[in-house]
């Protein structure tokens, strides 16, 4: 949990149940005087904001001002964003975790480009009164258990093809040949299917996971060292020049390595 006189925040880790559909739960609050604002790393999640007291804002890649009233749903999150929380706001952000937004709505990456009012998701109004509940609650553990419960009758089976995808995200090279092969299916079919339940394609969650084993890495190097090695990052993260990895952090976060250095402190990594 990070905490200051300004602004207080933290995760909320979920039980073994829900292990498989949520990573977490974040929370913020701006205890201050005035409107505090600060830069969320790409999660390629999606995520479902839940705004309470005055309204929360987020900047888009557009440069607009979403104003975030009750609760909005983002992602998958490719590219950082910049937020703002005025004096006295909470926000609380459940984090869906691989298909599982899918099993919840339907596609997962409908969100892709716009953020969007939940409740257009289903026929009934029910984040709105999921919301209304929740702003009476004030133990933010409570909150978290709540939400849990309320879920559990929209989850969807996962679905056995995106099943095998997660199971081998992290243990095979070409998680798409491997399932092409043992499924019989084409490579192009496995790859429709990992797009329309996770919300991203084979491809980009490399390059992301590469980027983010970049700025474990600076950070790390930063905790006994005033400046980068930048040769250590490049070689050990599999990119093949310092330009490359430029790149990147040109493309997820539009900020040089050595600028998001001097910003660590007020960037969001979701996923640490």
């Amino acid at each position: 949990m990070m905490g200051s006189e300004k602004i207080l925040s933290g995760r909320i880790a979920v039980s073994d149940e829900f292990q498989e559909v949520f990573s977490h739960f974040y929370f913020a609050e701006n205890n201050s005087e005035s409107t505090i604002t600060q830069k969320l790393l790409p999660s390629y999640q999606t995520i479902m904001i839940f705004s309470f007291g005055e309204n929360a804002f987020i900047r888009s890649e557009n440069d607009e001002n979403i104003k975030v009233e009750k609760c909005i749903v983002l992602g998958p999150i490719k590219k950082a964003f910049d937020y703002s929380l005025p004096s006295g706001n909470k926000i609380l952000v459940v984090n869906f975790k691989d298909d599982a937004f899918y099993r919840f709505f339907g596609p997962a990456a409908i969100t892709e480009n716009l953020p969007i009012d939940p409740d257009s998701l289903l026929v009934e109004n029910c984040f709105t009164a999921l919301w209304q509940r929740l702003n009476v609650i004030k133990d933010r553990e409570e909150q978290v258990c709540y939400i849990l419960e309320f879920c559990k009758p929209y989850l969807k089976k996962r679905n056995p093809v995106a099943q095998q995808l997660i199971e081998l995200k992290n243990t095979v090279y070409s998680p798409i040949k491997k399932v092409a092969e043992d499924k019989k299916q084409s490579e192009r079919a496995i790859q429709l299917t990992h797009k329309k339940h996770l919300g991203y394609s084979a491809k980009e969650i490399m390059r992301y996971q590469r980027f983010l084993k970049a700025v474990h890495l600076m950070q790390d190097i930063t905790r006994t060292s005033t400046k980068g090695d930048w040769f250590q990052i490049v070689e050990q993260c599999g990119y093949y020049d310092q330009s490359q990895l430029i790149n990147d952090f040109k493309h997820y976060m539009n900020i040089s390595p050595s600028k998001y250095l001097k910003l660590q402190l007020s960037i969001c990594n979701p996923m640490d």
